[in-house]
């Protein structure tokens, strides 16, 4: 099933086999290229492409490497780029359809782990948002300059200004070195002028001192 054709939370798995990877954001519409080697992992993608091609993407917060704690919520994604390297590694991207809350993690025979999805909450990432990020732009590319002048980072401003909403706030939640609590916080944003809001917070607590005033 294509992206497009997922309408509502019945179309979508009862379970769903999930990625525990810190540090990596998947939002709905947005696309994640992720690059898999370990031995779990390469079967977890075979058995996808041969199932829903629908795989969770979801932060890890505490516990041992071998099975970290999960976090609470994840996004789900179709895998809609595959290809295999000479070494075995699998290059693949996923697009977000959905994100979720888990009900449980199932006790299961694959290397991998599987859970039971809540896609109820998150019912509304199947439409595209419609309010464009509301009127946050000008207040987002603010904090980013002061953001990026206090840390001493380039950026293509050309690119800030001419991306869509939405594909600018994903961008720069899913880039920017915030911690795994701060980006989930991003993740669990209600709509996407929840998260613009969240991500001006977010760069401006990095900025220090007094000054909100606008580099130009």
């Amino acid at each position: 099933m294509a992206i497009e054709h997922y309408h509502k939370t019945a179309d979508l798995p009862a379970t769903i086999p999930v990625f525990p990877l810190s540090g990596a954001l998947l939002f709905p519409r947005w696309s994640l290229p992720l690059n898999i080697f370990e031995p779990r992992y390469l079967n977890m993608i075979d058995d996808a492409m041969a199932g829903t091609r629908i795989i969770g993407m979801i932060q890890t917060m505490a516990g041992p490497a071998s099975a970290p704690e999960l976090a609470h919520v994840g996004c789900a994604g179709r895998l809609t780029s595959y290809s295999e390297t000479d070494d075995g590694r699998y290059l693949i991207s996923l697009t977000g359809i959905c994100r979720f809350r888990i009900v449980e993690e199932l006790s299961v025979d694959t290397p991998y782990r599987q859970v039971v999805p809540d896609w109820t909450p998150y019912a509304s990432d199947l439409e595209p948002d419609e309010s464009g990020g509301g009127d946050d732009r000008l207040r987002l590319t603010n904090s980013l300059k002061r953001y990026t002048h206090v840390n001493n980072m380039e950026v293509d401003w050309d690119a800030v200004e001419n991306a869509a909403m939405e594909t600018l706030i994903n961008a720069l939640s899913a880039g920017c070195p915030f911690g795994a609590m701060e980006k989930q916080a991003l993740l669990e944003a209600g709509t996407v002028a929840a998260r613009a809001e969240t991500l001006i917070t977010l760069l401006d607590m990095d900025v220090p001192g007094d000054d909100t005033s606008t580099l130009q």
